[in-house]
């Protein structure tokens, strides 16, 4: 008996490892920022994919017979279009599956002709211009909300909630500054918000003093910033400095953690801005993926790598429902199932778009960013 149990314990472990030997190993890409006065974000994505793939390799999936790993391959797009085209290429080449990413909506718009044109999905959980999706491209998906969700949002607080009368625009000029401010300017009408004035700068600029002291002579009641968390928190410091205290809003760019601190005290209270997606620490599973971060990578998590997290762990719910890891038969699912995430029901509709992408508002509280509505 004792032979007998032996011989089919042998027979196990020796299938498991010829298994094993012969895994297909899926590369996942994962592009954005990882270097530059943005990489916070981009290394915080990246490590949401990281987690992602530490977790499905913890018990590899069988697809048609075979056992399945899956590996990461970053790449470093500098928050440029430019760099961002020859990474998308340079990821196609290596024979990713799929990609998830990019961050900036500039550089995910020229990326995603060539995650399209190559059959490879691409699933960004951040770049929210809404042009991102209206590609129509079948390979193309957004796991965040869009600016027209998000800068309307804030259009609609600072009228209803702040019961502000006047507001000023800034915008950086990127494809993400500018249509975030587009669609703030545009709600901020239709709700009876006079603006008296918009102004331009660019996503890497310092000095904002001309800039504000032309808005506060306008006496707006609220400054919208159509840009990222680095030129958000300078804001926030000159306009104190001028005595210009007033609510600095903006979208899901300046929302970050580290905002509040780069601040350096200069918006408690009167920052917010708004973020796709409900508030980690009310997710089912949020606050285990928080401390697994925590442990990881010895920071604290932003906002969005439970989004790239679970970008990531569509594409494998995907292909597992498929039985297949070639493209061409597991993206069609995408747009076919609803999934269960981190980040809760995710459903995408026949352009891509997340169905019902959730918003939160968040305020500036001492150094942390606080869910409000």
């Amino acid at each position: 008996m004792d032979g007998i149990k032996t011989s089919a314990l042998f027979a196990a472990l020796l299938s498991t490892i010829c298994m094993t030997a012969q895994a297909e190993v899926v590369k996942v890409g994962v592009a954005g920022p990882l270097t530059g006065g943005q990489s916070n974000f981009g290394k915080d994505d990246e490590r949401g994919v990281r987690l992602a793939v530490e977790d499905l390799n913890r018990k590899p999936m069988i697809i048609n017979g075979q056992a399945v790993t899956f590996a990461v391959v970053s790449e470093d797009d500098a928050a440029d279009p430019k760099t961002g085209v020859s990474v998308a290429q340079k990821l196609v080449d290596s024979g990713v599956k799929a990609v998830i990413g990019h961050y900036n909506s500039g550089v995910t718009i020229p990326a995603s002709r060539i995650y399209n044109d190559a059959h490879i999905p691409m699933i960004t959980g951040a770049a929210s211009n809404p042009a991102v999706t209206q590609q129509n491209f079948p390979y193309v998906f957004r796991l965040a909300a869009s600016d027209n969700v998000m800068g309307a949002r804030m259009a609609e607080y600072a009228a209803n909630v702040l019961h502000a009368k006047r507001a000023a625009v800034i915008d950086d000029r990127t494809a993400y500054g500018s249509g975030v401010a587009d669609v703030f300017v545009a709600t901020a009408k239709k709700n009876g918000l006079e603006i008296v004035g918009r102004e331009y700068s660019n996503d890497k600029a310092t000095d904002f003093n001309a800039i504000l002291t032309h808005i506060k002579a306008e006496r707006p009641d609220v400054i919208f910033y159509g840009g990222y968390y680095a030129q958000a928190a300078s804001i926030g410091r000159q306009t104190k400095q001028l005595g210009l205290e007033i609510p600095i809003l903006g979208g899901d760019g300046i929302c970050s953690v580290d905002m509040p601190k780069l601040a350096a005290g200069s918006l408690d209270g009167r920052g917010y801005c708004a973020q796709g997606g409900a508030p980690l620490a009310t997710l089912q599973g949020g606050a285990d993926f928080a401390s697994r971060y925590e442990e990881k990578f010895g920071a604290k998590n932003d906002i969005y790598s439970p989004a790239f997290y679970s970008a990531t762990m569509v594409v494998a719910q995907a292909i597992k429902a498929a039985n297949s890891t070639d493209p061409e038969k597991f993206v069609p699912l995408l747009k076919q199932t609803q999934f269960s995430t981190l980040v809760g029901r995710v459903a995408f509709d026949k352009t891509g778009e997340w169905i019902d992408a959730p918003v939160t508002v968040y305020k500036v509280s001492g150094d942390a960013l606080n869910p409000i509505r």
